[in-house]
């Protein structure tokens, strides 16, 4: 719950280099889900992905930068104040991290590297332990050339993290802690996997795919580190005739549906998942009340989903209908240059 004990808090993280305000503090109304901002810090450059730490005293912010670094974040404070300096991650414009085999570990896009640093006593995060480079390219002659791991996510058991590399088509498991690379699934040609997310049985995971635009659904086995590509669903329809640059994927708590934020198509996508998980269907799309939704997050009751449209500088939020899973806009708050929201 928030750092007042009185209700949710959400963190919502944008560029500065954009007129972002940084790390933004908002407390968030459980009956309607608005958000009602109270303060905020640019203490971080380019705060693009937040991570809360269990507890919820430490955030954890990647600085999205050419050299890029990892901060460190009290959010008990009022407003948030950094613990200890940013650290460098040796590795370029981090996009994403996540605490994973009770390390902080990042995915540097720019470098196309995934980074591992400790978690000290106090929450800072210590110097980085391990830089692993990706390696290989794909077909696209503009965001291929070289690996960009774009997103890093712990599987439900704890044991593998899962990198997703939108440059080489891939998804490579390590083995935690280390991390220690286990293996390697290549994705279809092309396809530029960006983010990945779980069933909540934690037997079936579905990565979005920036290029595309679709989403592979894969079964996961979590005694034996092994992803399998089942097959790609589209998260547009046929024939839109807008540039469609699919950005985050979500799983409802109940496993029923999957939403998919889409740049450029400016929409969020609701998906019908069968009983097993593998089947994929496309429903309906909805607009995301904004332009260009780079993140999308379910909010803490589970029934509101959150649009941090990047372009459009605001977040906003929608009530889920239960029985279809389509999402229906309930209002929005101002956020220049908003990347992603995360709630504790």
């Amino acid at each position: 719950m928030g750092a007042t004990g009185s209700g949710w808090r959400a963190y919502i993280g944008s560029f500065t280099s954009a007129g972002g305000a940084g790390i933004t503090v908002a407390d968030v109304d459980d009956e309607t889900g608005s958000l009602r901002i109270r303060n905020s810090t640019d203490a971080v450059v380019n705060p693009s992905y937040l991570a809360l730490a269990p507890g919820g005293r430490v955030l954890y912010a990647v600085s999205e930068t050419d050299d890029g670094a990892v901060a460190a974040v009290d959010v008990r404070q009022d407003p948030p104040a950094l613990v200890g300096a940013a650290v460098p991650v040796l590795g370029a414009a981090p996009t994403h991290l996540a605490l994973a085999g009770g390390q902080l570990v990042t995915a540097n896009y720019g470098s196309g590297s995934v980074t591992a640093l400790p978690v000290l006593a106090d929450g800072r995060p210590g110097e980085p332990v391990a830089v692993v480079r990706h390696e290989g390219s794909g077909p696209h002659p503009e965001r291929q050339r070289g690996p960009h791991a774009h997103a890093v996510v712990a599987d439900p058991s704890g044991r593998w993290l899962l990198a997703v590399d939108l440059g080489i088509d891939a998804v490579r498991v390590y083995a935690l802690p280390g991390p220690r690379p286990h293996r390697e699934v290549r994705l279809r040609p092309g396809s530029g996997p960006r983010h990945l997310a779980f069933h909540p049985r934690g037997d079936r995971a579905y990565v979005i795919n920036e290029l595309a635009p679709t989403i592979t659904a894969c079964r996961w086995d979590a005694a034996s580190g092994v992803l399998e590509p089942l097959g790609e669903t589209r998260v547009v329809p046929e024939g839109t005739g807008v540039e469609t640059y699919p950005a985050e994927v979500v799983v409802s708590g109940d496993g029923r549906f999957v939403w998919a934020a889409n740049r450029g198509h400016d929409s969020v996508a609701t998906l019908a998942l069968d009983a097993s998980g593998d089947r994929v269907e496309l429903v309906t799309t909805t607009p995301c009340g904004g332009h260009w939704p780079r993140d999308l997050t379910l909010g803490p009751s589970g029934r509101r989903l959150y649009v941090s449209n990047e372009r459009s500088g605001d977040v906003t939020w929608f009530d889920i209908d239960p029985s279809s899973g389509v999402p229906r806009h309930g209002g929005s708050v101002p956020a220049p240059a908003a990347s992603c929201v995360v709630f504790g």
